[in-house]
C-alpha cells in the first residue's frame, strides 16, 4: 500500500511542476522570458547587437513552432514579444 501511495505521489509531484513551469511560460512579458523559453530547447543567441539577436530569435521560434516542439500560444505570445522588442529596437536606432 505504501508503495503505490508513493507512485502516486511522485506523479502528482512531477505533474504539479510541469504545470507550474508551463504557467511560467504563459506569463512570458519580456525579452528575457523569450530567451529562457529558447534556452529549454538549448538555444542560445548572442550576436552582439540586440537588433540582429531579435531577428534569430524569430527565426528560432518559426523553427521550434513549425517542428511542434512549442504550442500556438506560447509562440504567438513570444513573437509578439519580439516583434515589440524589435519595434523598440528600431525607434531607438532611427532617434540616434
Amino acid at each position: 500500500m505504501l508503495k503505490v501511495y508513493e507512485k502516486q505521489r511522485n506523479r502528482l509531484h512531477i505533474l504539479i511542476e510541469n504545470a507550474c513551469f508551463f504557467d511560467k511560460m504563459l506569463h512570458m512579458k519580456t525579452l528575457y522570458d523569450v530567451q529562457q523559453l529558447l534556452k529549454r530547447f538549448g538555444i542560445y543567441v548572442y550576436i552582439g547587437k540586440r537588433l540582429y539577436d531579435i531577428e534569430v530569435m524569430k527565426l528560432e521560434l518559426e523553427k521550434l513552432y513549425e517542428n511542434g516542439l512549442i504550442d500556438k500560444t506560447d509562440y504567438l505570445t513570444a513573437e509578439l514579444i519580439l516583434r515589440r522588442e524589435h519595434r523598440l529596437e528600431m525607434e531607438k536606432e532611427n532617434n540616434d
